[in-house]
């Protein structure tokens, strides 16, 4: 299935059960109702999608649950991030082998150093298969930072080097990239509070975190950036901007995880060293939460029908 690089496209969340273990049922219905709402595609096993602490089973698992529950709709388009090449590259090669449509590379967990051999790891990466793949630009999280010229460099060398997703919380660099390669890099924005200002200069799609629990927002909220219908765009963009802040702090999945419980779709579980919230933080989170809810505008957020959450 092409990848088609735009759209709200979900970095999907990995639910747990009581027993720590993947909820394959429910990561499959939540996977479906993502798509219901209009998502493009869907990531999984991302930084939101806990793949840090996932096996390399339950990383192959994850995407085959992912594949099979949604089928021809939408490509799956898993991070690939590791702490070593090798364990990238294998993953790579799985995630095409199980049906995956294209490949989100990441630079590998813990060690970051120079440009030289940032790019040899992701080039192995993004050579490794023949599918479309997006490089995940997060200096914040990683410590790596592509900058355009890299992006550029890596464009000219890899022909299926097609998108990146820009996290660095500068929107000059989606002009930048676009500046410098034009059309032969999608840029995607990987920020949930920057979307409109990054549809502004020139991205085509959003890898999104709140659309785990709010995707008819999400979904709305994206075509009228898209669309160039400014005052609905940031009529909605106000009402979402505290939930979208969730994104952007060092405990954006277990936030991320008790919206998707108080909307109903989803647990607030994590698996450690992640811990649920608690006091000080719980208290405003649910704050934030309680007055989103009791403005909620709109849309078709409550007309599909809603999985329960896991017990």
């Amino acid at each position: 299935m092409k990848v088609h690089w735009q759209g709200v496209i979900p970095a999907l969340t990995t639910p747990f059960d009581s027993n720590d273990r993947v909820d394959e049922g429910f990561l499959a219905g939540h996977a479906r109702w993502m798509v219901e709402h209009g998502c493009s595609a869907l990531v999984p096993i991302g930084s939101l999608g806990e793949s840090a602490t996932l096996s390399n089973a339950e990383k192959r698992r994850v995407l085959e649950v992912c594949v099979d529950a949604v089928g021809d709709r939408v490509p799956v388009i898993p991070g690939i991030a590791s702490l070593s090449t090798a364990e990238a590259v294998a993953l790579a090669k799985d995630a095409q082998s199980i049906g995956c449509g294209g490949l989100m590379v990441l630079p590998p967990y813990v060690y970051s150093t120079d440009w030289r051999e940032m790019k040899a790891h992701v080039r192995a990466v993004i050579a490794a298969t023949q599918l479309p793949c997006m490089l995940y630009n997060n200096p914040v999280a990683y410590k790596t930072d592509f900058l355009p010229a890299h992006i550029g460099q890596l464009a000219r060398e890899l022909p299926n080097l097609e998108a990146v997703k820009e996290s660095s919380m500068d929107v000059r660099r989606t002009t930048a990239i676009r500046a410098l390669l034009g059309d032969r890099v999608r840029v995607l924005c990987g920020v949930d509070d920057a979307i409109v200002e990054a549809i502004g200069a020139g991205a085509v799609g959003w890898i999104a975190g709140l659309v785990n629990a709010f995707p008819a927002e999400s979904v709305a909220l994206y075509r009228h950036a898209a669309e160039g219908r400014r005052d609905e765009a940031f009529a909605l963009y106000r009402w979402f901007l505290p939930l979208l802040r969730m994104d952007t702090v060092p405990k954006f999945v277990q936030l991320i995880k008790l919206a998707q419980k108080r909307v109903g779709m989803g647990s607030e579980r994590v698996r450690a060293p992640r811990l649920a919230l608690e006091g000080a933080d719980l208290h405003e989170a649910n704050a934030i939460l309680d007055e989103a809810l009791a403005t909620r505008p709109a849309t078709n957020a409550g007309t599909a029908k809603r999985q329960s959450a896991t017990a």
